[in-house]
């Protein structure tokens, strides 16, 4: 008798672990796993299936995560680039502060549709205000996700933000009590800012973490400014502070984190910590020394830091990030390969979903979780190619993927969004955009 399977992808050339080549198979998959992969007449043979997809003329790769986004900041595209610093108090700041119901439920549409045309099957959201109005969306949309609530307590903020520990603490616990284990949905703690953070709600922010069983993120050395904050004050960098209050471990996630000790990069080793760069919002900061912390086996993912700072495109940071690392450690040694393009995708693919807490993801194989993208290969720019992970790498761009799935879900298929309405959504921000 035929076991039933949910999802057959016809003809499904893939890449595998090494992300090398695979043509001629097709994949079948059931209950959010990938439950086996052959030649189309073997599954055929031994499975039913609820419904097929045709893969021919594409290639498969695990799906992108996007491991610091901003869904807050979506509606600032274009009111950031070229601007003097500090964006983040002088524009950032009193636009989240104005934030609406409405209008953070238009950002998470607009991303969530941007973030399936362009390959991300999973994200990680730094935090902002009215999440629980974006977790609906994302919840509808069938991504791959971890939500949080921005959570700062500094005196000056403005009154439509401004809280206590207790009172940020209270609405990251309600967010997690709606929505985590919900979906594909998941729920991390936070601390936006360190130097807008007290001691009392970064430590208060940790234990609720680890009591949970989630995680807990921050952005970290990311300027000059938040380093010399704690050195002044506490005669340790931001990493060695949060370690001496007990506040590293294996659930810290830090982004950017591009300004590192050898002592820090030593901590986040020692400590298990996982990190993410966002290549095009970091150009004007700093060059990380991912080289040195890929060498440690740090776990290190790549995010867009929201659409504010470039776009929500994956395909785009990894371009970038292979240049900066090319320029900053590869010139120097002589060594073009510093930062090899399986190395970039692995990041993007494995490193993300580690750092969403799903160790099986980011790979295709059987038993793994089948979050998949497809590469639609019929076009100019990849008809031809040598390595295919070099190819990827170099040409793809976010409208050259053609189908999304995400635990065993359609989320697009053949360039059609199969759960969000697109064309309501964009009558909804042109009339947004009308109003400006």
């Amino acid at each position: 008798m035929k076991q039933h399977a949910d999802l057959l992808i016809r003809h499904a050339d893939y890449l595998d672990d090494d992300f090398s080549l695979h043509r001629g198979h097709s994949i079948a998959i059931s209950n959010g796993k990938i439950k086996k992969i052959g030649p189309l007449n073997e599954l055929e043979a031994s499975y039913t299936f609820a419904r097929t997809l045709d893969g021919s003329g594409c290639v498969y790769l695990p799906g992108l995560v996007d491991a610091h986004m901003h869904t807050g900041q979506q509606l600032l595209r274009g009111r950031v680039l070229d601007e003097m610093p500090m964006i983040w108090t002088r524009i950032m700041l009193p636009f989240e502060s104005t934030l609406t119901p409405e209008a953070m439920r238009l950002s998470a549409q607009l991303a969530a549709l941007d973030m399936i045309r362009s390959g991300t099957v999973g994200f990680i959201d730094a935090g902002s205000y009215y999440m629980e109005e974006a977790a609906k969306v994302y919840l509808e949309s069938g991504l791959r996700g971890a939500l949080s609530y921005s959570t700062m307590d500094q005196k000056g903020l403005p009154d439509s933000i401004a809280m206590d520990a207790q009172e940020a603490i209270r609405r990251t616990d309600a967010l997690y009590d709606g929505f985590h284990g919900q979906g594909m949905l998941q729920v991390y703690y936070s601390l936006r800012s360190l130097i807008s953070c007290s001691r009392t709600l970064m430590e208060t922010a940790a234990a609720r973490a680890q009591e949970r069983g989630t995680m807990l993120q921050a952005h970290m050395n990311e300027y000059p400014g938040e380093i010399n904050f704690f050195m002044e004050r506490e005669q340790l960098r931001p990493y060695e502070y949060l370690d001496r209050i007990g506040v590293l471990g294996e659930n810290f996630l830090g982004a950017h984190s591009l300004l590192l000790s050898e002592e820090e990069k030593a901590l986040l080793k020692e400590k298990q910590v996982k990190i993410c760069h966002c290549p095009f919002s970091n150009c004007g900061k700093a060059a990380p020394d991912t080289p040195s912390l890929l060498g440690r086996g740090i776990t290190v993912a790549l995010g867009t830091d929201g659409a504010a700072h470039g776009g929500l495109s994956l395909w785009n940071e990894m371009k970038i990030f292979r240049s900066v690392m090319n320029l900053h450690h590869g010139v120097p040694l002589s060594n073009p390969a510093i930062m090899p393009a399986k190395t970039i995708l692995r990041m993007v693919t494995r490193g993300g979903q580690e750092c969403l807490g799903n160790p099986s993801g980011g790979i295709i194989r059987e038993g793994a979780a089948a979050d998949l993208i497809g590469i639609d290969m019929q076009k100019p720019h990849l008809a031809v190619y040598g390595t295919l992970s070099n190819t990827l790498l170099e040409s793809v761009n976010a409208g050259d993927v053609t189908d999304s799935i995400v635990g065993g879900r359609v989320l697009m298929e053949k360039g059609q969004i199969l759960v969000l309405d697109q064309e309501k959504i964009l009558a909804e921000a042109k009339a947004f955009q009308e109003r400006l």
